[in-house]
């Protein structure tokens, strides 16, 4: 039996569902803009996971309205992390609205949205892009302390969607074993992660764009979605660039580390408010409110 079909050694069936908590690195830097420029990293890994391309192929709609669909996806994620305890309800609502999103594919295979190991592959794709956002767009290297840590955070993420114990990897390490072992021997190219790539090359304007306007959407996104194209390309495991006939060259690599230092040396000087997605913007700014009004009643005179 490989590590793949195994998972990992189950982190228990009691553990508690709980908020992910300020302080936490999720918290600190899953709000991040930056977080976009590899969150495509993710959806792509997705897209090669035959029960979710099924699904996606059938119910998404990334290739009907790519802007509203990336918003909304961005949106649920910063609630997962900096909603409180509306982030159960926003795993909760997820769940049910995956519930009856199911398909039968090409071959005759029936899907469902909520299998456990392609449900839980969505958000394990989630941590290889952030730890691949750390790896190009930091100022330093994640510690291995730094990234087990992190991994632990992503482990209560995970239980906070119910997903099945046995399919939650114990440790960073079975994280990275498990992992490797889906992209080398379940993740397949299909067509949606073919139309994903084409996609966020060529975004497609905004629903209700009035037509005379598309032209000029056209001209002004097409440095963003090279640039996402790009980096989409480049932090996607290397198996999974040779399944897909993507070429990466080590020129390629070169400048994008090259932007990823321009970025991890420029955005840190934007203000908070320009750094942050509003969400995650808001959530800290409720914190440090609260940490002031904690300084001032423990500083009360009694």
């Amino acid at each position: 039996m490989t590590q793949a079909e195994r998972v990992a050694t189950p982190v228990g069936d009691r553990a508690p569902r709980r908020p992910i908590e300020p302080g936490s690195r999720m918290w600190e830097e899953i709000g991040l803009v930056t977080f976009s420029l590899t969150a495509g990293t993710a959806f792509l890994l997705q897209t090669m996971e035959p029960t979710i391309a099924a699904v996606v192929d059938e119910h998404s709609t990334f290739r009907t309205d790519p802007v509203g669909r990336a918003l909304r996806s961005i949106a649920s994620v910063q609630m997962w992390v900096y909603g409180g305890t509306e982030a159960l309800s926003e795993a909760d609502r997820l769940r049910e609205m995956h519930a009856t999103l199911n398909t039968t594919d090409a071959d005759g295979a029936r899907h469902t949205a909520l299998s456990a190991g392609p449900w839980a592959w969505v958000l394990l794709t989630g941590a290889y892009a952030f730890l691949e956002g750390a790896r190009y767009f930091a100022r330093r290297p994640l510690t291995e302390r730094e990234k087990e840590d992190y991994y632990t955070e992503t482990v209560q993420l995970l239980r906070n969607f119910s997903v099945p114990p046995q399919h939650i990897p114990a440790t960073y390490a079975e994280f990275v074993e498990y992992f490797d072992e889906v992209v080398r021997d379940r993740l397949r190219p299909s067509t949606v992660a073919r139309d994903y790539l084409s996609g966020i090359r060529n975004i497609g304007p905004p629903l209700g764009l009035p037509r005379t306007l598309v032209p000029l959407w056209r001209i002004v996104t097409a440095p963003v979605g090279r640039l996402q194209h790009f980096v989409t390309v480049g932090t996607t495991p290397e198996p999974a660039r040779r399944a897909l006939g993507l070429r990466w060259t080590d020129g390629d690599e070169r400048r994008l580390r090259l932007l990823g230092r321009l970025i991890a040396y420029t955005v840190p000087l934007l203000p908070e408010r320009l750094r942050y997605f509003p969400i995650a913007y808001r959530a800290r700014r409720v914190e440090h409110t609260r940490r002031k009004l904690r300084t001032a009643i423990d500083a009360r005179p009694i």
